[in-house]
């Protein structure tokens, strides 16, 4: 069920709804502009949220997911993949420590499939699993100043990527950026209104698709229904993102993905490209080699700034050394990740 009480507020502030998600504040373009390089602030209501709480969470979790759990805690958040027994990607989580509770925010359209999948495995443990979506608002900022504008709310504000903070104010998390800080701030609604209310007067309010936009240009990639088991997880650079630990021990999937790892380089990887189109590429559409083979599919796509579309795209990389990729017969401008593809292989 929506948060009915937000999604009145950020109606009221000029919010242009499509099935509960704000698309805009009324001119996408504009905001896609001020994205670039102003300050901005975004619902972030169209991600789910679960909560994993119990004695046994942090047991329960390391079993599952790639990345090491007991590292989680109130001043450290991180991205961690979910696989098949096949080490294929099911879902990717952002995961972080909000009120003493583990919480795994991830594509909403996977919540309720993925929620359900985690309860099978819960069996005896002490492990409650609950949708915390619509208890807990999210808001993105972005811009150089959002470090000074968020102090008069938080004691200290972190400034290293996945440094997370808790007051009483709620939980305030320094994401990676592609150039201009980014941060996430979890509280409740009357918290949410406070600092909306205060940062709208020096943040450009927009919608999913600036947020969207800014993900690609950080490296992030995404799983969707239509790309689930597509991708092991080093395809998708999670090992760059420090999404992969591989001294963890056993969890689903950890003999594929350590296989990967140790027996060579990564022969496919994902890269932030432009498309020149007027037609959004839908994600899991092939990428094509010069000949109309498939060499990779599109991971991630958001409106570009100016023209066409920014995306993230998984390719081989033999491919992408020796000629040009393409999708629906147009070349992909290879950009430069933010991250070093070259030191995790």
């Amino acid at each position: 069920m929506a948060n009915n009480d937000w999604q009145e507020y950020q109606f009221i502030q000029g919010a242009v709804f499509n099935n509960e998600t704000v698309t805009s504040f009324g001119n996408i373009e504009n905001e896609l502009v001020c994205t670039q390089s102003q300050n901005i602030i975004c619902d972030l209501s169209h991600l789910g949220l679960l909560e994993i709480s119990g004695d046994d969470a942090v047991t329960f979790l390391q079993g599952q997911v790639t990345n090491d759990v007991k590292l989680l805690d109130d001043t450290h958040a991180h991205y961690t993949g979910y696989c098949s027994p096949k080490g294929r990607l099911l879902a990717l989580f952002f995961a972080f420590s909000h009120n003493q509770k583990l919480h795994l925010e991830f594509n909403q359209k996977l919540l309720e499939p993925i929620a359900k999948r985690l309860k099978m495995f819960v069996m005896r443990s002490k492990v409650t699993i609950n949708d915390v979506s619509d208890a807990n608002v999210r808001i993105g900022l972005s811009g150089n100043n959002i470090l000074d504008l968020l102090a008069p709310f938080f004691a200290t504000v972190p400034k290293l990527a996945y440094e997370s903070i808790s007051t009483e104010n709620g939980t305030i998390i320094c994401l990676p950026n592609a150039g201009l800080p980014r941060y996430q701030v979890i509280c409740n609604t009357e918290q949410a209104k406070s600092l909306w209310q205060a940062l709208k007067k020096d943040c450009k309010p927009v919608g999913k698709s600036c947020w969207e936009w800014l993900e690609i240009q950080a490296g992030i990639p995404d799983v969707y229904l239509s790309t689930q088991e597509e991708f092991v997880p080093q395809m998708l650079n999670l090992d760059a993102l420090n999404a992969i630990n591989y001294k963890k021990g056993c969890y689903t999937g950890q003999e594929i993905v350590a296989r990967t790892h140790y027996l060579g380089k990564v022969k496919r990887r994902t890269q932030l490209a432009h498309i020149a189109s007027d037609v959004c590429p839908a994600v899991g559409d092939d990428v094509m080699d010069a000949n109309q083979q498939a060499i990779g599919k599109i991971v991630r796509s958001a409106p570009a700034v100016d023209t066409g579309f920014v995306v993230l795209a998984e390719c081989r990389l033999e491919n992408l050394a020796q000629s040009d990729i393409y999708w629906n017969s147009i070349a992909l401008s290879i950009k430069q990740l933010p991250y070093s593809l070259e030191t995790v292989d």
